[in-house]
């Protein structure tokens, strides 16, 4: 990304990144304390791949902070759809750490949605 906003997309960007992240690390806990098994290896990581890649060289800020709030809003729907599976089977615990999950996302896609608006 480059141009006149650079510092402010490239904090805004490294404050997501930071969140998703430990997103990342809550999940492989909790999958683990229910007995399940985490991602193991890139091929692994690439099968269970919801998101597409974007490979391209260049894109434009608004071009790239756009596709992000899309991506942010098919993990909402996500989350939202592995929250229902929670509750089927009463796992309180893993709901309410995918309600602040949900919250944090929902929270990033407004402030891409405003600056993408206004590009």
């Amino acid at each position: 990304m480059s141009g006149r906003h650079f510092r402010d997309y490239h904090l805004l960007l490294d404050e997501h990144s930071e969140q998703i992240f430990a997103m990342t690390d809550e999940i492989a806990e909790r999958a683990r304390k229910i007995g399940g098994t985490t991602l193991h290896s890139i091929s692994d990581i690439t099968r269970h791949q919801r998101l597409k890649d974007n490979n391209d060289e260049v894109a434009s800020p608004k071009d790239m902070l756009a596709e992000l709030c899309t991506d942010s809003q098919q993990l909402t729907r996500s989350l939202r759809s592995t929250h229902e599976v929670c509750e089927q089977h009463n796992d309180v615990a893993t709901a309410s750490l995918i309600e602040n999950w949900i919250d944090e996302t929902e929270r990033r896609t407004w402030f891409l949605s405003e600056i993408v608006r206004d590009l």
